[in-house]
Formats: C-alpha cells, structure tokens, sequence
C-alpha cells in the first residue's frame, strides 16, 4: 500500500484532471496512470478512479445543469441505455483483446478530432432542433455504444458523447455539459458494481476526489465563460492525449 505522501502530487493532478474533464473530457487519462504510478493495483486504480470521478462529474455536472447548459428531456431519454452499455461492457471485458480495440479507438478518435477541427464552425453555434425523431434516433442507439465502450475501456468517453451532442446541433458548451450528465451516471453504476468488490482505497479516493470536483468546477466555469471556442480548442488537445494514452501504455 502507498504511503500517504503520494497525495502531493496526487490531489493537483487530480485537480488538473477535473479541469480537463469539465471542459473537454478525457480526465481519466490523468487520473488512471497517476493512481497506477502511486503502487496501486489495476482493480484498486480502476475502482478508486470511479470513486474520484464521481465527485468530477457531479460538480461538473452541478454547474452546466444550474446554467441551463443540460437538455434534460434528452438526457433522461439516454442515461438507462448509457447504463446498460457500460455494463455489457463491462462484461464484455472478458472476451475482447482489448489491445486490438485500443488502437481501432485511437484511430476513431484521431479522426473524430480531425473533423471537429477542420469544419470551423462545428459545435460554436446552437442549432439543436429540440426533442425531433431524428435526434431521438441518432442518440438512443449512440449512448447504448459509447456506454459500452465505457465499461470495455474508457479514455475518452465523454470526448465521443461530446461529438455526439455536438452532431445533434448542441454548441460545443451545451455538449459538454450533457456529457457530464451521461458520464455522471455511468460513473454512478460503476461506482456502485466497484464498491461491492472492495477494491477502493478511500484515503486516496476521497481526497482526490475533492480536488478532481474543484478542478471540475473551475473548468465548467471557464467553459462557460470563454465559450464554444475556447472548448473546440481544448477539445483538439484532449482527443491528442486520449490518443496517446490509448497507443501508449
């Protein structure tokens, strides 16, 4: 077990990591090797980085919600699928090389940036058309895939449920912030399937946990603040470190 010095540089990472999460997602690429770097084991590391999240996303999720940044017709719609794919997921975890999916991933989102990137007005102004079939049967189905790739593997996943928001006409704010929610949820059920496995080190967890909720609060404000622009271009930073966690292990 660690010893408790690896909170100093535990709690600003984790800080960092909620930053980077509220605006553009990706805050497990940080959170994940810092909890590996500190000794812990790959089930403790997974289970007390699902314990931090929550705290991340619950704050994040606090502030684009009271806003208005959140479609809540939408959400409710999508968090029970968003919760039965993390789950198959989760299963699923025993019969895919998980190598071979890694780099199909980091392909994926490579060029998932590229496209926000390029089109340069993608996801700076709102132009979602309501609660129409056409979204409605766009996101159903999209939330049931990224929850399963949020129980199979991970990085990223609020980085995919951004673009997906963002293809649906949401601003790139508002679709962070509906990705907040969805992530909030998974993180919810994680949490709870990881609990029953005993494998969270709460000494860790807690702590960095506040500082991950702090560094979401900071980040959702600036997101807000500086707007859809400022969100775009950390959004071609984080689908940058998504890629190489993913490449490199």
């Amino acid at each position: 077990m660690p010893s408790p010095e690896v909170l100093l540089y535990g709690i600003p990472l984790a800080f960092l990591a909620g930053f980077i999460d509220a605006v553009a997602g990706g805050g497990g690429t940080i959170t994940l090797p810092t909890l590996f770097l500190m000794g812990l084991s790959p089930a403790q590391a997974v289970a007390t980085n699902k314990l931090l999240a929550i705290f991340g996303s619950g704050s994040a999720t606090w502030q684009y919600g009271r806003a208005g940044h959140i479609e809540w017709r939408l959400i409710w719609r999508l968090i029970p699928l968003a919760l039965v794919g993390s789950a198959l997921g989760a299963y699923l975890v025993h019969f895919v090389d998980p190598n071979v999916f890694r780099t199909l991933v980091a392909v994926v989102i490579l060029g998932v940036g590229a496209l926000v990137i390029a089109n340069r007005r993608f996801g700076l102004e709102d132009r979602y058309p309501g609660l129409t079939p056409r979204v409605l049967a766009a996101t159903l189905p999209g939330a049931f895939v990224i929850g399963i790739y949020d129980g199979l593997l991970g990085p990223g996943t609020g980085t995919f449920l951004m673009f997906l928001f963002a293809l649906q006409g949401f601003n790139l704010v508002r679709a962070s912030g509906n990705a907040k929610a969805i992530n909030l949820a998974t993180n919810v059920g994680a949490f709870v399937f990881f609990l029953l496995g005993g494998q969270m080190v709460f000494w860790i967890g807690l702590p960095m946990g506040l500082a991950n909720a702090a560094g979401a609060y900071v980040g959702a404000r600036m997101a807000m603040l500086r707007g859809s622009a400022f969100v775009k271009w950390m959004y071609g930073l984080i689908v940058l470190l998504v890629a190489a966690r993913l490449l490199i292990r």
